[in-house]
């Protein structure tokens, strides 16, 4: 299948190469000439812009844009938008706003362009582990796209299935689902990285108590100078609490058991915000997934003016005084 890929970061390059590997055609766009001359260089077609990538494509055309939430994904979008003709698709696989997507699919389908929104899971690694994908949009644009959605997905591998209703969709076990209309992707993958979030922060408080198992304030037959490269590998292996992102951490740990590498200032994407809000609107609660997302507030400063407030009204109350460190 023929497919137009604008953004070429890691995800999106590693998409076309995957596709490419699997015998599809990718004509590819991105502002960094070199990062389209290295896609063009493993087989691509190159372009100049929007308008040249669609101008190389045979109807009904696909262009699957991969580029940060917000205004630069709107722009190439509606440029998208401009240079396609009724029956063509357009895919946003990168990490919209959910609600974004409804008012560009009901936009873009005055024109009669199909637009499909995709959640991509995968990162860096997609390319030789496939991508978990959540699709929104029409179901005949996401039918007719599907050679290219089972050509990104990881397949059943090594996983044990699930034992499912006979009628239940085999494309959940290969690892892409039609989640619903215009926004359902990208909703079902902002509820994915805010429970990443959850995920996360657990991992993260777990090995900070064990890390400070030696602390002086202990008494000191209570103190253990705990190996943590060693206990994440041995989780791996059979412990209800393994998974993807306790690999990742063993790695990081091995490499490096300190992390010095690393300033603890954690950043965060947006999902994890929008989140929060459809929990606000939905009058769901989310008390984990909340305190994961302000604790990365959190770890971006020292010491808040509400911290030394807190420091005043103790000492002012009961004498107390802060720890030095």
């Amino acid at each position: 299948m023929e497919i137009g890929i604008v953004g070429l970061g890691r995800m999106g390059a590693g998409i076309a190469r995957r596709l490419m590997r699997d015998g599809h055609t990718s004509v590819v766009y991105d502002l960094s000439a070199e990062a389209v001359a290295a896609l063009v260089k493993d087989g691509a077609r190159g372009a100049a812009s929007i308008a040249q990538l669609a101008a190389q494509l045979s109807p009904p055309r696909v262009i699957w844009i991969m580029l940060p939430a917000g205004d630069i994904t709107d722009r190439a979008v509606t440029e998208a938008g401009a240079a396609l003709s009724a029956g063509d698709v357009i895919i946003d696989g990168g990490n919209t706003f959910y609600k974004d997507d409804v008012r560009r699919a009901k936009a873009l389908a005055a024109k009669g362009v199909r637009y499909v929104d995709i959640g991509t899971s995968g990162g860096i690694f997609g390319l030789q582990r496939g991508f978990c994908m959540m699709v929104g949009g029409e179901k005949d644009a996401v039918a007719h796209i599907d050679p290219i959605l089972k050509s990104l997905a990881p397949g059943i591998g090594s996983v044990p299935r699930t034992e499912r209703a006979a009628d239940a969709d085999a494309r959940a076990e290969q690892g892409y689902i039609h989640a619903g209309p215009a926004g359902a992707g990208h909703f079902v993958k902002m509820i994915h990285n805010g429970i990443e979030y959850g995920l996360m922060q657990a991992y993260a408080e777990g090995f900070d108590i064990l890390a400070r198992k030696n602390s002086d304030v202990l008494p000191e037959d209570e103190r253990y100078d705990l190996n943590l490269a060693d206990i994440a590998e041995v989780w791996r292996r059979g412990s209800v609490v393994s998974s993807w992102l306790l690999d990742l951490s063993a790695a990081a740990l091995a490499k490096d058991g300190n992390l010095d590498a690393f300033t603890g200032a954690v950043s965060d994407s947006g999902e994890g915000r929008w989140t929060l809000d459809a929990a606000m609107e939905e009058a769901t609660p989310a008390p984990v997934l909340a305190a994961a997302l302000f604790t990365r507030y959190r770890s971006r400063v020292d010491h808040t003016f509400g911290e030394r407030l807190l420091s005043a009204m103790r000492h002012s109350f009961g004498g107390h005084v802060e720890v030095k460190r």
